[in-house]
This record gives C-alpha cells, sequence and structure tokens, in this order.
C-alpha cells in the first residue's frame, strides 16, 4: 500500500490481483507509452496528455503535466508511514538531541561525519529492514555531535544511532 498526495489531496494506492486500486475502487483506464516521458491516458471516456516532467526518487516525488496542467505527487510507502507515524521525519518536531533507530536492521551507508551541519530532509543514513532500503533524515537544523553507528552495524528498533549538539 502507498499513500499518494497530489496537489494536497492524499490517496490510497494499493495493486490487487493486477488492478491498481485507489481508495479501493478500481482504476479503469488505458495507458499508453508514447516516449519515454510522454503518456496517452484514456478514462471514463475521456483522453488525456500525460507527461513526466520530474522524478526525484530520493524525495520519492513526481512533477506530471496531464493536459498542460501541472501535478505534483508525494509518494509514501510502508516505511514512511511508520516514520512519520512515530515522529521521525516532522519538521515540527524543532530542535532534535538524536535520532533512535525505527526498525532493527543493518547499517548500510552512512552519509554524514562528526561535526556536519544538516538541515531537515538531508540523508543521514541508509538502514536496511526487510530487505528494503530505508533512507533516515534529518527532520531538523542541528550539527552532528557524535555517530553512535558504522557501515555494516546490526542495530535494534530505539537503538540511537547519531547524537547533535545541544
Amino acid at each position: 500500500m502507498l499513500k499518494t498526495i497530489v496537489n494536497g489531496k492524499s490517496f490510497e494506492v494499493s495493486q490487487e490481483n493486477g488492478d491498481i486500486l485507489i481508495d479501493g475502487t478500481i482504476l479503469d483506464w488505458d495507458i499508453v507509452k508514447i516516449s519515454p516521458t510522454s503518456f496517452h491516458i484514456l478514462y471514463k471516456n475521456k483522453g488525456y496528455s500525460a507527461e513526466l516532467i520530474r522524478q526525484d526518487t530520493s524525495n520519492k516525488t513526481l512533477v506530471i503535466k496531464i493536459n498542460g496542467k501541472v501535478h505534483t505527487i508525494e509518494v509514501k510507502d510502508q516505511y514512511d508511514l511508520l516514520l512519520e507515524k512515530m515522529g521521525l521525519n516532522s519538521p515540527a518536531a524543532g530542535k532534535i538531541n538524536s535520532v533512535k533507530a525505527p526498525m532493527p536492521g543493518l547499517i548500510v551507508q552512512v552519509n554524514i561525519s562528526s561535526g556536519d551541519n544538516v538541515k531537515p530532509g538531508d540523508p543521514l543514513l541508509v538502514l536496511e529492514a526487510m530487505k528494503m532500503e530505508n533512507m533516515i533524515k534529518a527532520s531538523a537544523d542541528a550539527q552532528v555531535k557524535e555517530i553512535k553507528v558504522k557501515k555494516g552495524d546490526s542495530v535494534e528498533k530505539g537503538q540511537v544511532l547519531i547524537e547533535f549538539q545541544s
């Protein structure tokens, strides 16, 4: 299940028996790829021209143009939703003292060093859990005090991974 936010409106997207469901309803459409970034869509007997303008995989966003109108799509998978539920991605979290592991896993990449200054959304490290790589990002402006883990370390849920200056 994915949560998509299109121009501020949320939708639940899932797949079942090869069908795409939006908010539990089967999406009954025909789509034809015209070029690597252009598509023709037939939905409810109406034709649409769609073009992929920009794709940012690290932030899980797309910008598409449909019949000349630009739409921004943000995609959240089950891990993003879990981090959101735990409050680990909220910019409103304000000052942060540390980052803790949201789930048990393996550290596969560390993107920062002690003393680095980070801003909201900056990638801190990659945690592999259940064969999925999860980018852990900064939720506020902070300066890295100490990195408590290194690449290859196994971590438990709630374990402190990074400490920030107070």
